[in-house]
């Protein structure tokens, strides 16, 4: 592995497709505080405001045409990739999604230390022969991962029962809080010129907004399904779908005209701030930012129980805002609860806003994310050579290539200031109440 002149903080490499949705939002809260931190970034990525956004920021973005599906156009990305390795020399390569995954393993095929972070597992998107081709693939190119990030701990079991082998680390999704910050916490009024006038819903009409790429994963269908219960027991409920994707002009043909698609959006906050309920009924996720987010603007959120939206819910909204997965009946009777029971609704509101602020600030997401990367670097060097978190090591210091670390040896540097970890995924610091963002560290001999 090349190494960066003495005293320079390590380089490293993104490789993200998608470019759009969460998955952006992470690389993009990731870069920006891996800059800030002092760390070289570098990100791989196809040109379009991704791209632009990262550069902005003060990246080193690397041009790198691809498809968001695997396809024959794989082996001449993957040999983009090697050309892209070669020139930014990194020290680390953390690869995002299913397809930057599969493309990057087979680039660096373990020659350097690679964080794969799949945001939801491919096998779960398709069935058939190809969710048993991505299954199988999954657990090949485990062994080219030092350490597989999961956004949840449920996504973490689902990845070891599919039979998935190698060391773990759970770091909890994270959302920029400053964007959310208001006068009156959770209760900012949707103002006249706003959202809900350009569309044509008045201020006193409840309102639904699902936020999310308009695509079967995000199951939308399920909502429309649910739709026409929900306007019978609430006269004049209004339902706004925000974002685009592949099932929008699907989804438009059969939609009623208390629908609205409001197309995509650079920042949702404002559709969040306009809504009374927030609903996302998704099939499958690895943990889903925008209820999250909804949280931090004080709005209640309806999600399906799919990986990670139990753990994103503060226990008091558990029974109010959790439903089944692919259950239209179930959930049209919690949307239809939520949107009758203002006092109930403006509750569970404060309590989410306090959970997303204390449970998902991003700071502490990319603190943990940059000392799981010193831990690759620098797990085995002697005490007096090791760094602290994010510090490079002193002269003559050389993190050992593609080494995973050992189960069970304490990490060099805490999660988060206060929280130490383990490779058991135990921590020594606070109270269970006050600790940020456990992470769990864990090499998986499961079958």
């Amino acid at each position: 592995m090349h190494l960066p002149p003495t005293g320079l903080r390590p380089r490293v490499l993104h490789l993200t497709q998608p470019v759009d949705g969460g998955v952006a939002r992470v690389v993009t809260d990731l870069t920006r505080a891996q800059l800030a931190a002092g760390l070289r970034v570098a990100v791989a990525c196809p040109d379009g405001s991704l791209a632009d956004r990262l550069r902005s920021l003060g990246a080193d973005v690397r041009k790198w045409p691809a498809t968001r599906s695997p396809g024959p156009a794989l082996v001449p990305e993957v040999r983009r990739l090697v050309h892209v390795l070669e020139d930014v020399r990194p020290d680390l390569v953390h690869a995002h999604s299913a397809k930057a995954g599969l493309a990057g393993r087979l680039a660096v095929r373990g020659r350097i230390p690679t964080v794969f972070q799949p945001h939801a597992w491919s096998f779960e998107a398709v069935g058939g022969a190809a969710g048993l081709l991505a299954l199988g693939w999954e657990r090949w190119a485990a062994r080219w991962a030092a350490r597989t990030v999961c956004v949840s701990e449920a996504e973490r079991l689902r990845g070891v029962r599919a039979g998935l082998r190698g060391p773990w680390s759970v770091v909890p999704n994270g959302i920029d809080l400053t964007r959310f910050d208001t006068d009156a916490p959770g209760e900012a009024p949707e103002v006249p010129g706003g959202v809900r006038l350009r569309h044509g819903i008045g201020p006193d009409e409840p309102l639904a907004v699902c936020v999310g790429r308009l695509c079967r994963q995000k199951g939308q269908d399920l909502l429309l399904a649910a739709w026409e219960t929900v306007r019978v027991r609430v006269p004049g409920a209004r339902l706004v779908l925000v974002g685009d994707g592949p099932d929008r002009a699907r989804l438009a043909a059969g939609a009623p005209a208390s629908v609205v698609f409001a197309g995509a959006v650079a920042d949702a906050t404002a559709w969040y701030r306009a809504a009374d309920l927030v609903v996302l009924p998704s099939r499958w996720e690895g943990m889903a930012l925008a209820p999250l987010e909804a949280m931090a603007c004080g709005r209640p959120v309806v999600v399906t129980d799919v990986d990670g939206a139990r753990e994103g819910l503060p226990p008091a909204l558990v029974p109010h805002c959790l439903v089944p997965p692919a259950d239209p009946a179930a959930l049209a009777d919690a949307v239809a609860a939520l949107l009758l029971d203002a006092p109930l609704r403006a509750s569970l509101g404060r309590r989410g806003r306090a959970h997303a602020r204390s449970a998902h600030d991003v700071r502490r997401t990319a603190a943990a994310v940059t000392a799981l990367y010193d831990g690759l670097l620098y797990d085995g060097l002697p005490a007096d050579v090791a760094p602290t978190a994010g510090a490079r090591p002193t002269a003559g210091a050389r993190p050992t290539v593609g080494a995973r670390p050992a189960v069970g040896v304490r990490s060099a540097a805490p999660a988060h200031p206060g929280v130490a970890v383990d490779g058991t995924g135990r921590s020594a610091g606070p109270p269970a109440a006050a600790r940020p963002l456990p992470i769990e560290c864990r090499e998986s001999t499961h079958p």
